[in-house]
């Protein structure tokens, strides 16, 4: 096998909401396999503190201010993309948000905002590049999913819609766009140690682990949360010529969560 299939030379990827966290992890490993990186995120202020990271690391992106929800922004976007870097050949809808609020003290316009981010902005971005790349006869889509696009949970009735509805999406792109040689997977992360889940992941006063933090320990064959760096080797190879052939797919990196019906008690 030729290991330049999984090469991202001369590929301009752009992340969404890539200033840190998952999105920066993935940026990391494209500029590592060859790509440029472009990013955006919501404020001058986050996309600022994410060119200092990238800087850091020796990367050189490229930082925009935009609202994933406004089409209109969006479009302009893609635009200034093109003229100032070149075509987008990857996309990677990693922006998204949660509210983890029970479903009964949850207003209609707080599901409609988790939807609006985590649903509607993938298929406005995807919308977006999609005719570029079949111009150039080649694109590739990956959508951050989730654990939530395949189970339920409490208080995540908002988020589990979007990530649902995320997963059919890149299939239904798949559908539409496959003979335009345009691949759309996605990465379906499992519970993922970052800043935010930084607090339930905390040792008590009393030195145990923070009961959430023994509850995925126990569902996960892998008895550990995953890191950023864990979801960096699929996201290159779903980025890459090596999955050419790989579309509609979710891939799913979890410990092995979703493959574990857990210990008997």
């Amino acid at each position: 096998m030729d290991m330049k299939a999984f090469s991202l030379e001369g590929k301009i990827a752009w992340i969404t909401g890539a200033s840190y966290g998952i999105g920066f992890a993935i940026a990391e490993a494209y500029a590592a396999a060859g790509a440029t990186i472009v990013f955006n995120d919501i404020n001058q202020d986050l996309v600022n503190k994410g060119l200092a990271s990238y800087a850091e690391k020796g990367i050189a992106a490229h930082g925009y201010v935009c609202d994933v929800t406004d089409e209109e922004a969006v479009q302009a976007l893609v635009k200034t993309i093109e003229e100032e870097v070149g075509t987008i050949d990857i996309l990677v809808n990693n922006a998204g948000i949660i509210r983890r609020i029970p479903m009964i003290e949850m207003s209609a316009a707080e599901f409609r905002k988790v939807i609006d981010v985590d649903l509607n902005a993938p298929f406005i971005c995807a919308k977006a590049v999609i005719p570029s790349m079949i111009k150039k006869g080649h694109g590739k889509i990956i959508n951050i999913c989730s654990m939530m696009s395949e189970l339920g949970r409490e208080t995540v009735s908002a988020y589990a819609a979007a990530k649902g509805g995320l997963k059919m999406l890149t299939r239904n792109i798949c559908s539409e766009y496959g003979a335009h040689n345009i691949q759309c997977n996605g990465i379906g992360p499992g519970y993922i140690a970052t800043p935010q889940t930084a607090p339930l992941r905390e040792r008590q006063p009393d030195g145990s682990r923070h009961p959430f933090d023994q509850f995925i320990i126990a569902k996960t064959p892998a008895a550990r949360w995953g890191s950023p760096e864990d979801l960096q080797g699929p996201a290159v190879f779903l980025a890459s010529d090596a999955s050419n052939f790989v579309n509609g797919h979710i891939l799913y990196v979890d410990g092995g969560i979703l493959a574990y019906i857990g210990k008997q008690p």
